[in-house]
C-alpha cells in the first residue's frame, strides 16, 4: 500500500502576504530624544565603570598613575541596535568594529 507523499504543500493561500509596504526594513526607527539621551548616557556609564575597573587591577600599579587603556566598549544590550546606529549617524558615537563603540575624538 503507498500513500501519497506527506510533504506539506506550501500554497499561496496559506502563507500571510507581505506587502513592502506592510513592512518597511529601509526606514530606520524612530527615537526620541529622551531615549537617545537615556542610551547615550548608559554608554557612558559602562565605559567610566569599565575604566575604573581596568585601572583598579594588580597589573596597574599605584604609583605610575597611568590611565586605563580601554577606549572603546560593546554598549549596554537592553538598548536595540538601530539606537545605537542612530548615535553613530549623529556623531554621538563612533563604530569601530567587532560590536565596539567609543565616544568620538575631543577637539
Amino acid at each position: 500500500m503507498s500513500t501519497p507523499e506527506s510533504t506539506p504543500e506550501s500554497t499561496p493561500e496559506s502563507t500571510p502576504e507581505s506587502t513592502p509596504e506592510s513592512t518597511p526594513e529601509s526606514t530606520p526607527p524612530e527615537f526620541t530624544k529622551e531615549e537617545l539621551k537615556r542610551a547615550y548616557k548608559a554608554f557612558k556609564r559602562r565605559l567610566k565603570l569599565t575604566r575604573l575597573d581596568d585601572e583598579s587591577k594588580l597589573t596597574h600599579s599605584l604609583t605610575t598613575g597611568r590611565k586605563s587603556g580601554v577606549c572603546a566598549i560593546t554598549p549596554p544590550d537592553q538598548y536595540p541596535q538601530e539606537l545605537w546606529d542612530e548615535l553613530v549617524r549623529r556623531g554621538r558615537l563612533v563604530y569601530v568594529g567587532n560590536g565596539l563603540y567609543e565616544p568620538p575624538p575631543q577637539s
